[in-house]
């Protein structure tokens, strides 16, 4: 049917679906296969329909005014849209691989025809394009479609650089030039190398001779939505011989993080000859700069980092102290470059943020948005989480190509429903998993992105193999985003293996022992703790996480099992009633259906812990007083495929 459909209103010789479909077999069993099969689409389709099914001796074909056929449609569009375009992401007959080899020859060959045929549609939507904004939008679509496609790159970098935004516009060319050297070592060609030099050329900065000292460069690329960022080699204090650790230590940093999209790191640099506090104009051309110093003693190392903002006449925003043994020095590179930058990255997007509160909404970027959206988000007050939906929205509208807006959209809507919020989780669901995968097709390289996209799936989409997959990709771009060793973690939760969470979790944990949002690192070490059995140390984390934020509904559930199977009674009730006081209408059967637990087992687990803590089991069954746990249905109720549950006991 699906070939016929393609060849419409043209009929198709008989032999040739037979050699399509039955190539591996002699030639009389081919036609008699497809003897049966025509005999069953004619009962199949009945009277009603069967009069498009043409059949004649020697020809097949569908065909009749009543036939509508939607590939047909947008290969002859009538006229062009933007939601015509998206529909060339689906990929054509999906579901009809491995029929026959000889079939997926003919799939392959059309789903090419397909695909070119939407770079049509989305070369003839560019040409209609009267703003750069929706030029971006357009372009980025046909890069969905053909990640190669140079054309739609040279808008990319031409509307950003045309919107004053030259950074987004390098930015752009350094993703082009990156998918290209990916699609077997192709380089850009000359005419975008040269509209790139035309955009540098613009792009020189200048300095008026009354600029603040540290202030970065005016002109063309002010509206920059990266922060530049410079590692300053870390100076030795004391009498033993400088062997390199200060440059290679600033070397490590600089190289991780060159990883995090949102910042652009300039070459790693000594302090200049002129006194070191001066902050002259010869001395830094950055926004920000990381400096420290390095003391030895008795086969010990301390390092103490900082972060200074030059804008603000090099306050300081971030200080650390690292205190390690002296063995290997590149090993301690290494691992004091990864917690370095790990605790760097959420304390300076904090900072950002609250720098761009008090900046006018006309001069905000779309990172400013973007980062003033974050602490609202993560704080969990209803009116400010609502207010940071809006802020994400402003901050996609200014950048519509920006694949992290579009993750933390995407998470946005993930605890939207995890706080009981969502009015239709269903819709919120579905709203989600298309923001993770639009970030992820907009910018495969962009770890951040890609990890939040790997959340949704894990935890929402309930597809922790797929969300493993994206997580693995995050860890190998940037091995130092801690959160994308959380979230990796809570999708080895789901799949049952808890050992691996907490390893990952730990690793997270490790890296930003300090991260303003900790109580997210604390919640999540709940529900492998006590999937082992391990309560009290559910316990200990779910007590952390309520006291650093008693707005975040999801570690209450993990810390109310486990206080239900250890039989807390005390903090049991004031821990019941506080959620309900954030969710007054779960029950345990919301909590087992949201829940993205794969293991029987272990929803059984999780489930009887909420029952014994006294959670109702469902809207008809209430919790009085709540005096006491009360015990309700059996789990096998709520789960009946699963075996039998041990903990149950006599139940």
């Amino acid at each position: 049917m699906a070939y016929l459909a393609m060849a419409s209103p043209k009929p198709v010789l008989r032999a040739t679906l037979a050699s399509l479909l039955w190539s591996r077999r002699e030639n009389e069993q081919a036609r008699a296969s497809l003897r049966q099969s025509v005999h069953e689409l004619q009962d199949t389709l009945g009277a009603a329909w069967g009069h498009l099914f043409v059949t004649d001796r020697h020809h097949l074909s569908l065909r009749g005014e009543a036939l509508d056929i939607d590939a047909h449609t947008l290969a002859q569009p009538a006229r062009l849209s933007m939601d015509m375009l998206i529909r060339f992401e689906e990929i054509l007959l999906e579901d009809l691989n491995g029929l026959d080899p000889a079939f997926d020859r003919w799939l392959d060959e059309e789903r090419g025809r397909f695909l070119r045929i939407g770079r049509t549609v989305g070369e003839g939507l560019l040409a209609e394009c009267g703003d750069p904004t929706a030029a971006i939008e357009v372009a980025e679509q046909i890069l969905v479609l053909d990640r190669r496609h140079e054309g739609a790159w040279r808008t990319i970098i031409r509307a950003h650089a045309e919107r004053g935004d030259i950074d987004a516009a390098l930015g752009s060319y350094d993703r082009c030039r990156g998918t290209l050297a990916e699609s077997a070592g192709g380089r850009p060609s000359v005419e975008t190398e040269e509209l790139v030099d035309r955009i540098r050329a613009r792009a020189v900065p200048t300095r008026p001779r009354d600029a603040r000292p540290g202030a970065p460069p005016s002109g063309p690329g002010r509206e920059r939505t990266t922060l530049r960022l410079r590692v300053m080699a870390l100076r030795t204090i004391g009498e033993e011989r400088d062997d390199g650790l200060g440059v290679g230590l600033a070397e490590e940093i600089s190289a991780c993080l060159s990883r995090f999209r949102w910042i652009s790191c300039l070459p790693t640099s000594p302090w200049p000859a002129e006194p070191a506090w001066g902050f002259s104009e010869t001395s830094i051309e950055a926004d920000l700069i990381i400096d420290g110093t390095i003391q030895r003693g008795l086969g010990r190392v301390r390092v103490i980092a900082r972060l200074l903002d030059m804008r603000i006449g090099g306050e300081i925003v971030w200080a650390g102290r690292f205190d390690r043994e002296l063995t290997d020095a590149l090993a301690l590179q290494d691992e004091l470059g990864a917690t370095i930058v790990a605790q760097v990255d959420p304390e300076l997007m904090q900072h950002e943020g609250r720098r761009s509160a008090g900046a006018r909404s006309h001069e905000l970027t779309a990172q400013d948005l973007l980062l003033q959206a974050l602490p609202a988000m993560y704080r969990l007050e209803r009116e400010s989480f609502l207010t940071a939906r809006r802020l994400l929205e402003l901050s996609l509208r200014a950048d519509p190509a920006s694949s992290v807006a579009h993750g933390w959209m995407a998470y946005w809507d993930l605890l939207y429903v995890g706080q009981g919020w969502a009015d239709d989780p269903d819709a919120t669901t579905a709203e989600a998993a298309r923001l993770a995968e639009r970030a992820v097709m907009l910018d495969p390289g962009d770890a951040r992105a890609l990890t939040l996209a790997g959340h949704v799936r894990g935890f929402l989409g309930k597809h922790p193999h797929e969300a493993n997959a994206l997580h693995d990709r995050a860890l190998a771009l940037n091995p130092n985003l801690a959160i994308a060793w959380c979230f990796s973690g809570l999708a080895y939760s789901y799949l049952g293996q808890h050992g691996e969470a907490l390893r990952r979790m730990t690793i997270a944990l490790r890296l930003t022992p300090s991260d303003p949002h900790g109580y997210f690192y604390d919640g999540a070490l709940i529900m492998p703790h006590l999937l082992r059995g391990d309560y009290a140390s559910a316990v200990e984390a779910g007590r952390r996480a309520v006291e650093l934020n008693p707005l975040f509904s999801s570690a209450y559930k993990g810390y109310l099992s486990a206080l239900g199977l250890m039989g807390g009674q005390s903090e049991t009730v004031g821990i019941l009633r506080r959620l309900m006081v954030l969710e007054p209408a779960l029950t345990v059967r919301q909590a087992v259906m949201r829940s993205p637990l794969t293991r029987p087992e272990d929803v059984a687990r999780y489930a009887e812990g909420l029952r014994r803590a006294g959670l109702r089991e469902d809207a008809g069954h209430f919790l009085g007083e709540l005096e006491g746990p009360t015990i309700c249905h059996s789990v096998i109720d709520l789960l009946p495929e699963a075996p039998h549950s041990p903990i149950l006991g006599a139940e």
